[in-house]
């Protein structure tokens, strides 16, 4: 995703930055939520579907290009990425949440707790209860580079993806840095909302890749079964992050999903 297209809102005393992307497609904005140590570029793929619907990808806070906030790990920090997401929403008139891992959970607690109009949420690689293993969360605090191989072995970010994309994966991460990627994942851990996911009225998307261990195929059929109005998707050959893996199927699910809002 193009660096260097940034525009910036303000709010809550902070810039968050957000990339937009339009060839001309109608009907909703999607607007695109990174997961933990990530940003706005896991999205770059998306960006191709600019010509079908207007796509939005932000970074949240002290990721990316986006200006950080002082929260600890839990529901401050995950109120305050809400914070990001619904200035983005507004400034770009978004209809579609659309978030990955973390992102999947900020996607979920914006939709829940905020009163924001939305026509629909798209749920990818992510669950209502998001556990962290014992052996990451050990590494995110005492070694960063083994927290990063760790999340980097098969069938964790990626299934087989090519070296270059894992290399990408990785230097990305590290930009993000141990504290800020240690928040993320302290977050994720503490997030669970499973006994109030009925309350989710919008028409809902869980999308998954089909050895994803981070967050398995179980936690979307969970959610396709409690959510009231909620479809799933499987992608083949795949990971946790499948819209990078595997792009064509995953725009092909999140394409179908948005025609028919």
């Amino acid at each position: 995703m193009d660096r260097s297209a940034a525009d910036r809102v303000t709010h809550h005393d902070r810039e968050t930055a957000y990339r937009r992307f339009d060839r001309g497609g109608g009907g909703p904005t999607v607007c695109f939520v990174h997961g933990s140590g990530g940003n706005a570029g896991v999205w770059k793929a998306q960006a191709r579907l600019s010509d079908r619907f207007p796509v939005v990808a932000l970074d949240l806070s002290g990721h990316g290009e986006s200006d950080d906030v002082e929260t600890p790990a839990g529901e401050a920090t995950l109120e305050a990425y809400a914070d990001d997401v619904v200035a983005v929403a507004a400034a770009t008139d978004a209809d579609v949440l659309c978030g990955n891992s973390l992102g999947g959970a900020v996607a979920l607690w914006t939709a829940l707790s905020r009163d924001v109009a939305l026509d629909g949420l798209v749920l990818a690689g992510t669950g209502a209860k998001l556990a962290v293993s014992e052996g990451l969360s050990e590494a995110l605090a005492d070694d960063f580079d083994r927290a990063v191989s760790l999340l980097h072995e098969r069938d964790r970010l990626f299934h087989d993806a090519p070296a270059d994309l894992r290399e990408r994966s990785r230097a990305t991460m590290r930009e993000c840095g141990r504290e800020v990627t240690e928040r993320d994942f302290r977050t994720c851990d503490r997030f669970d909302v499973r006994d109030r996911l009925e309350e989710v009225t919008l028409p809902t998307l869980a999308v998954v890749g089909e050895h994803d261990a981070l967050t398995p195929p179980g936690y979307h059929e969970f959610l396709a079964d409690r959510i009231p109005d909620c479809a799933y998707a499987g992608i083949d050959d795949a990971a946790h992050l499948a819209m990078l893996e595997e792009p064509a199927a995953f725009d092909s699910a999140l394409a179908g999903f948005v025609s028919r809002l």
